[in-house]
């Protein structure tokens, strides 16, 4: 798993010596992986470049697309969603303390979404990440505030997500991308552990207040109408 995980680090050619040093295994041993690795198809090695991911990733994405209940039962909430109101809507999921986008929809010529599917997103930034680490257990939550810097920044962050889990979702202003806003809603399961979010990205001119609180109000009912199928799934 921490071969596969080396190739997260963007522009890098993992050739076996990169490998060993920065796993600092045997040759052997490295050797006897790759070959596990490469026979399953999840890693490929080409000439004079080094290793890669290999085609297995590919089914093993379209696979998830087919059956993650998050997806399937959120993409058609999600096209309904930029349908009715032009933007980019996200799925997030949340893993491994982290935030990753796993399904997108709608597309804007007014901005460029920072995130697409499969991008891991800031923890503590964005409506989409918020949305979620406001519901995040008090242990979970606690490492989040503590790898902040800062105490005025801690407590600044945990009155934020006071006000999320009081109001019932988030709504940011040009946090990850300017002039954009961002409102999300987490989704849980059937034990209400939050498992994700549900958000839209919006461009900023022209939205009123009026117009904003009506895609709020869209958005946290498509949440809930996903956490409520995940219930009935479970």
């Amino acid at each position: 798993m921490e071969i596969l995980d080396l190739f997260e680090e963007e522009g890098m050619r993992w050739t076996p010596e990169r490998m060993m040093q920065r796993l600092r295994v045997p040759r052997s041993t490295l050797y006897r992986y790759l070959k596990v690795l490469t026979d399953a198809g999840l890693v490929t090695s080409l000439p004079d470049v080094g290793y890669s991911l290999g085609p297995r990733i590919a089914e093993l994405d379209y696979e998830m697309r087919s059956s993650d209940p998050l997806i399937v039962d959120g993409r058609p909430l999600l096209q309904a969603l930029v349908a009715e109101v032009p933007g980019v809507g996200l799925l997030c999921r949340h893993y491994r303390g982290r935030v990753l986008c796993v399904h997108q929809e709608g597309v804007t010529r007014e901005f460029r979404s920072s995130y697409e599917r499969g991008r891991a997103m800031p923890l503590a930034q964005g409506a989409a990440s918020r949305a979620i680490l406001a519901y995040l257990k008090p242990a979970q939550l606690r490492r989040v505030l503590l790898a902040l810097s800062g105490r005025r920044n801690q407590l600044e962050m945990n009155e934020a997500l006071q006000r999320i889990r009081r109001d019932g979702y988030c709504v940011t202003r040009a946090e990850l991308t300017r002039g954009v806003i961002g409102i999300a809603a987490p989704v849980f399961d059937a034990e209400g552990a939050v498992i994700g979010s549900l958000s839209l990205t919006v461009w900023d001119s022209g939205v009123t207040d009026r117009r904003l609180a009506g895609i709020v109000d869209r958005i946290v009912f498509s949440a809930q109408v996903l956490s409520n199928a995940m219930s009935r799934r479970s």
